[in-house]
C-alpha cells in the first residue's frame, strides 16, 4: 500500500501473525533489491474488543517502532476492507496507544487518524546550517526534529548528508529523531523528510506532517486545518481541537491522507 508515497507491506496477522517475523526476514521484505521494498511492515491482527485492530508497525531496517501515521491511514483502510472493524469508526492499538480512526468517504482512497495529543516540543542546541531558520523537536508517537529552510526545493539543500547529520544529532534523544525539513513556497507549504528506520529520505511522512503543523502553529505561521504538499505531490491535511491547555501544542490532531492499495500478492 501506499500513503502518499509512504509505501508498505501490509500483513493480515490472522493468517501471518506477528510471531512468525523476524528482523531479518522483514529487513529482507522490505530490500528494494531482494524482496517487495517498502518504507516499513505492517501487521494487522483482531484488538481486544469489537472495533479494535491490533497494529504492529516495522521500519525498514526490521526494528520495531511505536507509530507511523501514513501506515495508520493504510492500516485503517485495510482493516476496513478485511472486515476487521467498520470503515465508519474504529480503534488502532498500536504501541503509544489506541488511535481512533476512519475510512473517509469520497475520491481519492482517503482515511483520517486522530492521534494523541501533541505537548511542547523543545528546541535543542543544534547551530542552523546555511538557509535553514528553526530547529525544534516535537514528540507525535515518535520524536521528529522539524527544520524550517529557506527552500526545500533549492538543490543546495543535501537531504541525505544534512539529514543524516541531524537525525543522530547528539542533542537529541536516544535513537535520534526523523528529520522534517519544511518551507512556504508559491503560496502552500512543502516538506521533504528523512526518516530512521529506512535511514533515507522518504515520499512523505505523517506524522512528520503533524509535527510541522504544531511547531508552525505555534509560530503563528499557519493556522489550522492546513495542508502541506509531500515530496511525492500528494497532500496531507492536518487539523486539531483548541487547546486550552498553554503546554499543549495541538489537541487531539487529525491527520488526513491518502491510503491505497497498489496490489495483493502471496509471499512465498
Amino acid at each position: 500500500m501506499t500513503g502518499s508515497g509512504n509505501d508498505f507491506v501490509m500483513i493480515d496477522g490472522r493468517t501471518s501473525p506477528v510471531d512468525q517475523w523476524d528482523a531479518e526476514q522483514i529487513r529482507t521484505i522490505c530490500g528494494r533489491r531482494t524482496g517487495l521494498g517498502a518504507d516499513g511492515l505492517a501487521i494487522l491482527e483482531p484488538g481486544s474488543g469489537p472495533g479494535a485492530v491490533r497494529f504492529h508497525f516495522f521500519n525498514n531496517d526490521g526494528n520495531r517502532t511505536e507509530m507511523c501515521g501514513n501506515a495508520s491511514l493504510c492500516a485503517t483502510r485495510l482493516a476496513a476492507r478485511l472486515e476487521l472493524a467498520d470503515p465508519d469508526g474504529m480503534t488502532l492499538e498500536t504501541d503509544v496507544g489506541p488511535v481512533r480512526a476512519r475510512v473517509l468517504a469520497g475520491p481519492g482512497e482517503r482515511a483520517e487518524i486522530v492521534l494523541p495529543d501533541v505537548r511542547n516540543g523543545q528546541t535543542p542546541d543544534i547551530p542552523l546550517a546555511a538557509g535553514e531558520r528553526s530547529v525544534h523537536l516535537v514528540m507525535v508517537g515518535v520524536p521528529h526534529l522539524v527544520v524550517e529552510v529557506d527552500c526545500v526545493g533549492s538543490p543546495e539543500l543535501d537531504i541525505l548528508t544534512r539529514g543524516r547529520e541531524l537525525r543522530w544529532h547528539p542533542a537529541l534523544l536516544n535513537g535520534g529523531a526523523n528529520v522534517n525539513f519544511t518551507s512556504a513556497e508559491g503560496g502552500k507549504w512543502k516538506m521533504r523528510s528523512y526518516e530512521r528506520g529506512v535511514e533515507g529520505e522518504t515520499l512523505a511522512c505523517g506524522t512528520g506532517a503533524v509535527a510541522v503543523a504544531a511547531t508552525l502553529a505555534r509560530a503563528g505561521l499557519v493556522e489550522l486545518p492546513w495542508t502541506v504538499e509531500t515530496a511525492s505531490g500528494k497532500m496531507l491535511e492536518v487539523s486539531a481541537q483548541s487547546a486550552a491547555d498553554a503546554d499543549l501544542l495541538l489537541a487531539a490532531p487529525r491527520l488526513a491522507g491518502e491510503a491505497r492499495i497498489v496490489y495483493r500478492a502471496v509471499l512465498e
